[in-house]
């Protein structure tokens, strides 16, 4: 019988401003905080925690981590020091190796800023360099622009579209369009998120 592959640790990832640091059940008040700005769980097309499912998805995340496929992330923003949202390596594959970053959401007031920049630099940086990840995988709904925007706009192209690939929490149908950053690409989308940062 094969030796089970290695599971990806808990680290702290941290830049000038942004602290990507491993989940805890005592982060459950400053996300509870974060999510509270924009109301973001009225967002029908994507799923964030209300503040009353907060602790359950805490521990949803963390016993995904201990299965093996998950490493969940609490954002903090560097100059105020606060939580800020969540993000993860999910769908992780050891054995390619290959991941995917998602489940990702912030307070309102820190979207479309250097904070999200500099994240995913940390994450794309952590896994194509010390990982050593053959590609890195986006999802998001089609219908959420702005998330696309933001995905395309890191380097990552359009794999597909995925019609009909899972239920909603109010019912319809999303269709999931799957993006990636491949290891070759790696250089080139460093070279331009490091640029963005100046």
């Amino acid at each position: 019988m094969a030796d089970a592959p290695p599971k990806i640790l808990p680290i702290a990832l941290k830049g000038h401003h942004v602290a990507l640091i491993p989940l805890a059940h005592e982060h459950e008040q400053g996300l509870i905080e974060a999510a509270q700005d924009g109301e973001l769980w009225n967002l029908w097309y994507t799923s964030i925690p209300t503040p009353e499912g907060m602790k359950a998805e805490i521990q949803r995340r963390l016993d995904l981590q201990a299965a093996g496929t998950m490493l969940p992330f609490s954002v903090v923003d560097q100059t105020t020091d606060r939580i800020v949202g969540m993000t993860t390596y999910m769908n992780i594959d050891a054995v390619s190796p290959r991941l995917e970053i998602g489940s990702t959401w912030y307070a309102r007031r820190v979207q479309r800023t250097a904070l999200n920049t500099e994240a995913k630099l940390l994450l794309l940086t952590h896994a194509f360099e010390r990982l050593n990840c053959l590609a890195v995988e986006f999802r998001t709904h089609f219908i959420n622009r702005q998330s696309r925007q933001a995905i395309e706009r890191l380097g990552a192209k359009l794999d597909g579209i995925l019609r009909s690939h899972t239920r909603s929490a109010n019912g319809t149908l999303r269709d999931t369009c799957v993006y990636s950053i491949i290891h070759c690409e790696w250089p080139t989308v460093k070279a331009h998120l490091t640029w963005k940062l100046q």
